[in-house]
């Protein structure tokens, strides 16, 4: 086995793959891709230049959910991370796609984005963006996840899923910008986010994740 993943580390979609690997115990090795200076030669293996992507031998593959459910299909003997029926397999993939699709725009590319990578690369921030998915955008995505989490652990078959660490991964680059989720007003939230930071997949993840940060803000 010679699992290669493409990316960034402070990308969402490249920890959720990484998060993804580490569950499920697979050794896997990271080359790094920066989404605003990739090399001529990751076209081949990102058709839209996007991050992350993964080789695995002769196999490559773009976009973060066709490969988590590539790495789940293809090594069904670690720990099973979509779901244990059709039922929970679709919660799994709606929740990825609300994290992917719904937060993402938010957390990342409003709050991160705008607080972190635009300055790095000598911009303005715009903190009326910032302000604005703070207090119009994310609070009605969190009420959802708040009330969709109820009184379980974990948001599918209150057991560890892609879901969580989808959710999780958005919500980390969220903290990256400065940011923190409101206890109060979503506890449970709160409590899931806190749940996963402390796994050793997470943790281990996030502080190589503030290493960067900090070499960064030093520059």
């Amino acid at each position: 086995m010679s699992l290669t993943v493409f990316g960034a580390p402070l990308s969402p979609f490249v920890r959720k793959v990484r998060l993804l690997l580490l569950e499920k115990g697979l050794d896997y090795q990271l080359e790094i891709v920066l989404p605003f200076n990739k090399p001529n030669w990751y076209s081949e293996i990102s058709p839209l230049g996007r991050i992350p992507a993964l080789k695995d031998g002769d196999t490559a593959l773009a976009d973060s959910s066709v490969i988590c459910q590539y790495l789940e299909e293809k090594y069904p003997e670690a720990l099973p991370l979509l779901g244990n029926s059709p039922e929970q397999r679709a919660k799994v993939r709606w929740l990825e796609k609300y994290a992917d699709y719904e937060l993402a725009p938010q957390s990342t590319f409003a709050v991160f984005r705008n607080r972190i990578l635009l300055p790095m690369l000598g911009q303005s921030c715009n903190e009326e963006a910032v302000q604005k998915a703070l207090s119009e955008k994310l609070p009605p995505l969190f009420n959802y996840l708040e009330e969709t989490l109820g009184e379980q652990e974990y948001f599918v078959g209150n057991q560890l899923t892609l879901a969580d660490l989808a959710i999780a991964s958005q919500l980390i680059n969220l903290q990256h910008g400065g940011e923190q989720l409101d206890a109060q007003r979503w506890p449970r939230l709160s409590a899931h986010f806190a749940r996963i930071k402390a796994r050793p997949s997470t943790s281990a993840l996030l502080e190589s994740e503030h290493r960067a940060l900090a070499k960064m803000a030093g520059k």
